[in-house]
C-alpha cells in the first residue's frame, strides 16, 4: 500500500510549506458524500490554519477519479486511522464509528429522513435518522448531526433521543448554493449551448429499478423531438453499470449528458422543465422555482419531500406545458433558508476548537456545467 509520506509521514515536518494546520478529514465512501461535501469545504477557503485530508474506506476507481479531479490530498484509510484529525466531515453514517476525530454529518441529499419507504426486517433502518443508522454499540459516534428543517429535529427526538444533543439544524447548504446562483442561469444555459428562444428539459433519475432511467427509457427518446434535453443520472448508475456502457445506453438519443461529479446543479438552474422522480435532484429543481412533472413515483413515505410533490405534481404524458411550479417547496426542504453556511462555518469551527476567523467566505456559484457531447 502507497502511504502518503506528505504531511502526516514520517519526516514530514520537514517537507511542508505551512506547519501546525488543524487537520481535516473527508470521509469519501462513494461520489455522492463526496459531492455533497463540496458544498461544505468551501466554508474553510482561505484560511491558513487548516490542511484538509480525504480518504477512501473502500477501494473504488470512482471516489480515486473524484478526488483526482478535484485536486485533494488522497491518504489511504488505513493511514488515516493511524492518525487524530481535529474534525472528520462525513456525508454518510458508514465508517463514521471508526473515524479519528470529532465526526460531522451531512445528509447526503434533499433531507435527512429520505423519501423511500423502508420495513424494518433484521437491521434495516426506518429512515435516515433511524436509531440503527446513528447508534454502534450503544453510542452516537457523531459529534455533529447537520440537519436540514425543524421537522428532522423532531422526527430525532423520537428515533434516537441521545443523539440529538449532537444535532443542528442548519438548513440546506446546497439548496443555499443553488439559490445564491440564480441570478447566473443565463451563463448555465450559455454553457450548455442553450440559445435564449430554446428550451431546456432536463431528466432527472435517481438509481434503482425504481427510477426514471429504469422505469421510462421511452423519455430520453422522445423529449429531445420537443426541446433541448439535458440528462442528470445519480452517481450510482454511473458506478454501477460503468461510465461506457451509460453512454452507450444513451448513444442514439440526442441528448446533452451531465457527468455524475459535477454540473447538476447549474443543470437544474438553466432548465424551464425538469421531468424526474423522487429523488433528490428533482425536489431541489422544485425547491428552485423550476418547472417540475414526474416520469415515475414509487410509494413513498408519507409526509417526505418526494410525497409532497406526488400530491401537486402531474405525471408526464407527453406534454410540456402540464409542468408545474410548487410554491414554498423551499420551506419544506430547509427551515433555515439562506443561512446554511454562517450555520455549518460555526459547528465545523466549534469541533475543531478553533476561532472562526473574521473575515467571512463567500458561498461560491455553483460551477459551469460541462456536458458530454449530444452524439457523445
Amino acid at each position: 500500500m502507497n502511504w502518503s509520506t506528505t504531511p502526516l509521514g514520517v519526516g514530514a515536518a520537514h517537507r511542508v510549506t505551512v506547519p501546525g494546520c488543524h487537520r481535516v478529514l473527508v470521509i469519501v465512501p462513494s461520489v455522492v458524500a463526496g459531492t455533497r461535501l463540496l458544498d461544505l469545504l468551501p466554508l474553510l477557503n482561505a484560511d491558513y490554519r487548516v490542511q484538509v485530508f480525504f480518504t477512501r474506506p473502500e477501494p473504488s476507481l470512482h471516489t480515486e477519479m473524484f478526488i483526482r479531479m478535484i485536486g485533494g490530498l488522497d491518504i489511504p484509510w488505513e493511514q488515516a486511522l493511524q492518525h487524530e484529525f481535529d474534525l472528520v466531515l462525513a456525508a454518510s453514517y458508514r465508517f463514521i464509528d471508526q473515524a479519528p476525530g470529532p465526526v460531522l454529518v451531512l445528509p447526503h441529499g434533499a433531507s435527512a429522513l429520505k423519501s423511500r419507504i423502508r420495513v424494518r426486517h433484521t437491521a434495516e433502518p426506518v429512515h435516515g435518522l433511524d436509531r440503527q443508522l446513528l447508534m454502534r454499540d450503544g453510542k452516537v459516534h457523531a459529534a455533529g448531526i447537520a440537519l436540514s428543517h425543524d421537522d428532522e429535529l423532531a422526527a430525532l427526538s423520537a428515533s434516537c433521543p441521545e443523539a440529538v444533543a449532537s444535532a443542528v439544524v442548519a438548513g440546506d447548504i446546497c439548496l443555499d448554493r443553488m439559490r445564491a446562483s440564480l441570478p447566473f442561469r443565463d451563463r448555465y444555459r450559455h454553457a450548455l449551448g442553450v440559445q435564449t428562444d430554446e428550451t431546456l428539459v432536463t431528466i432527472s433519475s435517481t438509481w434503482t429499478t425504481e427510477s426514471t432511467f429504469a422505469r421510462c427509457p421511452m423519455v430520453y427518446r422522445e423529449l429531445p423531438s420537443l426541446a433541448r434535453v439535458a440528462v442528470v443520472l445519480h452517481p450510482n448508475v454511473w458506478a454501477v453499470h460503468g461510465a461506457w456502457q451509460v453512454r452507450a445506453w444513451l448513444a442514439d438519443c440526442g441528448v446533452m449528458v451531465i457527468p455524475p461529479e459535477a454540473g447538476w446543479q447549474a443543470a437544474m438552474i438553466a432548465s424551464d422543465v425538469v421531468v424526474g422522480d423522487h429523488g433528490s435532484t428533482t425536489q431541489y429543481a422544485a425547491a428552485i422555482g423550476r418547472r417540475v412533472l414526474l416520469a415515475t413515483l414509487p410509494e413513498v413515505r408519507k409526509g417526505s419531500l418526494a410525497h409532497a410533490l406526488g400530491e401537486i405534481v402531474p405525471m408526464y404524458a407527453g406534454d410540456l406545458d402540464e409542468a408545474v411550479t410548487v410554491p414554498g417547496f423551499a420551506d419544506l426542504l430547509s427551515s433555515r433558508l439562506d443561512q446554511a453556511d454562517s450555520i455549518l462555518r460555526s459547528t465545523m469551527y466549534r469541533l475543531l476548537s478553533a476561532r472562526e476567523p473574521d473575515q467571512e467566505t463567500p458561498l461560491p456559484r455553483v460551477p459551469l456545467p460541462n456536458p458530454l457531447s449530444e452524439d457523445h
